[in-house]
């Protein structure tokens, strides 16, 4: 151990966007707060995710905070900013709020025990380094605990292997190398996008296509900014009012299937040539909860994008006549040019739903038809998404029992903030919140003002201990089942309902609809935080 422990309000858990704006705010309002984070830098995901082609999925202004000094003379290089321009937005929001004075790098926190006796809670991180807080924020995000697939010999593999999510800081030279990468998710898409380019051979293993939609990326200057920035604090109170967080995103109220054909097409024609999300969430009311309704949408971007595809056999593996799920119940990746890639006469898809992976050998993939030799193998296998972030660490409340035993057979929180069984425990773009629904950066800043009020409430009126009561969280819980039940969601094997994971509970983890969930927030707050317990 290293000396007595650091006495704090609050400890924050993750210098994302809501981790840093948590800081922020506390400290605006005379909290001893400090942030434990593990990397060497700010950004939260975007410090570890700096593969080729990474980049955020939600167009600015969206992506951003909406602060006045952070955006007044900050200008972005690209509607859909790449990693490296989002760290460098982290140094500049840092420099102008003074954020790291307060936040201890390299710093990984392994436990945390709560204890009754003085209503603190207990932090040890792997250097020895421990804390004693009476609040505990975590900000790890839903994205923040790599998963990679039980694939025998994955160890044996003879030349790099890397997750999307651990890439090198110092990178990785693809050029010239036979490039095999596992996974077409979002970081999929990215890293063959610029693979694609560069290896003498690539060799993509898709389990399930990807309904990619068009990114329509675009460069910005400093003029086009300014022009834009007029807009700014009209789009970012249209953002805190919106369903996703998002300004520009405006669902349509019709039924797809009440319209006529020419309608229709004019509405998704206009929605796919905005680019982005717009034509996941620009469309119509009922594409997510109606089948009919999902087909037509389904459709649309099948011929839209098997035009892009030159062999027929190659079309019917990424964009095949059947919809392998519903359309937008797994999360669209936005691409660029990644069905062109398959054109390329360096490029070999292996469907492994026909052709199983058997094993990795020192020198490639096996599969039970051929060995694909290759120098490189790209993980991008996804996430533990939702919970992976929270269990991974051994946080322990009053019973003694681990997070990850409390929710071995699923999660129950109330609201997405607090968990019966661990007091002062308030956590932030976890599961059971809008996460994966709302855009990060509007979540920060609107869940986030929640838990400050509430700290400053509990400081304002003496209490020491606040705690989401069962009867809570049970309900909270079933109003979420509730929720999956009226979509589509249900049908698709996705990481919004822990499908991804081998053994991990099947439930929503993610709220729909960013106002709806705030109204319950209000509502609680107003009723002196009913469904929590204040002692």
């Amino acid at each position: 151990m290293n000396g007595a422990p650091e006495v704090l309000d609050a400890l924050i858990i993750g210098a994302g966007f809501s981790g840093l704006y948590q800081l922020h705010r506390l400290r605006e309002r005379g909290f001893n707060v400090r942030l434990f984070e593990a990397a060497a830098d700010l950004g939260g995901i975007w410090y570890w995710n700096c593969y080729p082609g990474a980049r955020v999925d939600s167009h600015v202004p969206n992506y951003e905070f909406s602060m006045e000094e952070l955006w007044r003379d900050w200008n972005w290089t690209e509607r859909f900013p790449a990693w490296d321009e989002l760290r460098r937005y982290f140094r500049y929001v840092d420099e102008k709020l003074g954020l790291t004075r307060d936040v201890r790098f390299n710093s990984r926190v392994l436990s945390a025990r709560f204890d009754a006796d003085v209503d603190e809670w207990q932090v040890e991180c792997a250097d020895g380094h421990r804390v004693r807080t009476r609040f505990l924020i975590p900000c790890t995000g839903f994205a923040s605990k790599a998963y990679i697939p039980e694939l025998p010999g994955l160890d044996a593999f003879a030349g790099p292997c890397v997750h999307t999510a651990r890439w090198p800081q110092d990178g990785l030279d693809m050029a010239g190398r036979r490039v095999g990468v596992i996974g077409t998710g979002a970081s999929g898409v990215q890293v063959i996008q610029e693979a694609g380019k560069i290896a003498s051979h690539l060799t993509v293993f898709q389990r399930t296509p990807n309904l990619a939609l068009p990114m329509r990326q675009q460069m910005l200057d400093e003029t086009s900014q300014r022009a834009m920035k007029a807009n700014y604090p009209e789009w970012f109170r249209k953002r805190a009012l919106s369903n996703g967080g998002l300004f520009d995103i405006v669902t349509d109220g019709r039924s797809a299937l009440e319209v006529s054909t020419g309608d229709r097409l004019d509405v998704f024609e206009s929605a796919w040539q905005k680019g982005g999300f717009h034509f996941w969430g620009g469309t119509f009311i009922d594409i997510l909860v109606d089948q009919r309704a999902n087909g037509l949408a389904y459709e649309f971007w099948r011929e839209k994008t098997r035009a892009r595809i030159d062999d027929p056999v190659m079309a019917d593996k990424l964009a095949p006549a059947d919809a392998p799920h519903p359309f937008g119940t797994k999360r669209p990746s936005l691409e660029q040019w990644y069905f062109e890639v398959f054109n390329q006469d360096n490029v070999t898809l292996v469907d492994v739903r026909a052709e199983p992976i058997e094993e990795i050998t020192p020198i490639g993939v096996r599969t039970e038809s051929r060995l694909y030799e290759l120098d490189i193998l790209v993980l991008a296998t996804g996430f533990d998404a939702g919970t992976g972030g929270l269990t991974q660490l051994d946080i322990r409340g009053l019973s003694g029992h681990s997070l990850k035993e409390t929710w071995s057979t699923g999660v129950q929180t109330y609201l997405g903030l607090g968990i019966p069984d661990f007091p002062n425990l308030l956590m932030l773009y976890g599961p059971q919140s809008p996460t994966a629904f709302c855009n990060g950066p509007t979540c920060a800043e609107l869940q986030g003002d929640w838990v400050v009020d509430c700290l400053s409430y509990l400081r304002d009126n003496g209490r020491t201990r606040i705690e989401a009561t069962p009867e809570a969280a049970a309900s909270w819980t079933q109003h979420m089942a509730d929720l999956a039940a009226l979509t589509l969601l249900p049908l698709a094997e996705s990481w919004y309902m822990g499908a991804n994971v081998p053994g991990k509970p099947r439930q929503l983890l993610h709220h729909l609809g960013l106002q709806e969930y705030l109204a319950f927030c209000s509502q609680s707050a107003e009723n002196g935080y009913s469904g929590f317990a204040l002692r």
